[in-house]
């Protein structure tokens, strides 16, 4: 087949796009380079350099390559970003994904997956539950707003186009190839700060000095394999939740990959941040196989840390 990964220079995409390649699919990657790097780009992927906002773009990259699969990655995935500059992030989010699915539609695409988010959307997450499809959404960032609002273009489309569309719900994404100097990503911060011998903060759930708030930690593999499913159309439900369903707090995950790296970080603690969840945790989709154990995912991406900082590699 051939598919298009936008975003497939960043974290996730270049992994989607890596995976479909190993499958024999012809893939063409869409990315700014405003997040992703170049390098992320595997060997033997198809690369456009350009915005999802660009209708013109989109219009030659469809015409040219005809993809008949589109798993669409890129975003603006920062929560902080998008309370500073909402518009900003609307525009990327909805406007993206809305010129998007209309190239898709026009260009009889037969299968387009989103990258969307389980966190930001379901909101606060009670002690001992876990968010599933059956929760109402409770977006408290303009994050979350303009990924539920992108999600109801996918539906809108699904039903009024027939467009055969997935959207699926990340919980706490990490893994190899994850950016340690963005506003996210705390096992990317942790891991190379960790190997480097610097000090590490946990910021406070409630006040400094307690374990920080609670995530669900989901490998990028199991991520990737989702995307992979869904494309294949293994997965038909409209809305599906990637995630573990293990809740970690934010000083446990530090103590893990201390131990994955073999070394005693010196730990500060901080205040809560604004805007972040206190506790977010997800049902894993019983239609996923068995997720990766965290000590697992942490042991490879701490391993992948190590060796770019062998080879004085920069992010």
């Amino acid at each position: 087949m051939r598919a298009l990964v936008t975003g497939g220079a960043g974290f996730i995409g270049s992994h989607v796009a890596e995976a479909l390649l190993a499958e024999g699919h012809d893939v063409v990657v869409l990315d700014d380079l405003s997040t992703g790097s170049r390098h992320n780009v595997p060997a033997g992927a198809t690369f456009v350099e350009g915005d999802v906002r660009d209708g013109d773009i989109l219009e030659r990259l469809f015409r040219a390559h005809r993809p008949q699969w589109v798993s669409h990655q890129a975003a603006q995935t920062s929560v902080s970003v998008s309370t500073r500059e909402p518009e900003r992030d609307a525009d990327i989010n909805v406007m993206g994904t809305l010129h998007l699915l209309q190239a898709a539609a026009a260009h009889g695409v037969e299968r387009f997956v989103l990258a969307s988010t389980g966190g930001a959307i379901y909101g606060e997450v009670p002690d001992g539950q876990r968010a599933d499809q059956t929760w109402p959404a409770r977006p408290y960032s303009p994050y979350a707003c303009s990924k539920l609002a992108a999600e109801a273009y996918v539906q809108c489309w699904r039903a009024a186009h027939g467009l055969d569309a997935v959207t699926l719900r990340y919980a706490n994404v990490y893994g190899p190839r994850q950016d340690p100097h963005g506003e996210a990503g705390v096992v990317a911060i942790f891991s190379e700060r960790i190997l480097a011998g610097a000090p590490i903060t946990v910021f406070a759930m409630d006040e400094a000095g307690d374990p920080g708030c609670v995530r669900d930690y989901v490998f990028v593999e199991d991520v990737v394999r989702a995307n992979l499913w869904a494309l294949s159309g293994r997965l038909s439900a409209p809305i599906v939740d990637v995630a573990t369903g293990q809740p970690t707090t934010t000083a446990d995950l530090a103590q893990r990959i201390a131990r994955a790296a073999e070394r005693a970080p010196d730990v500060t603690f901080g205040p809560r941040r604004p805007g972040d969840l206190r506790r977010s945790v997800l049902a894993p989709d019983p239609a996923l196989p068995p997720p990766t154990p965290l000590d697992q995912g942490l042991a490879r991406t701490v391993a992948w840390f190590r060796q770019r900082s062998s080879r004085g590699d920069a992010a």
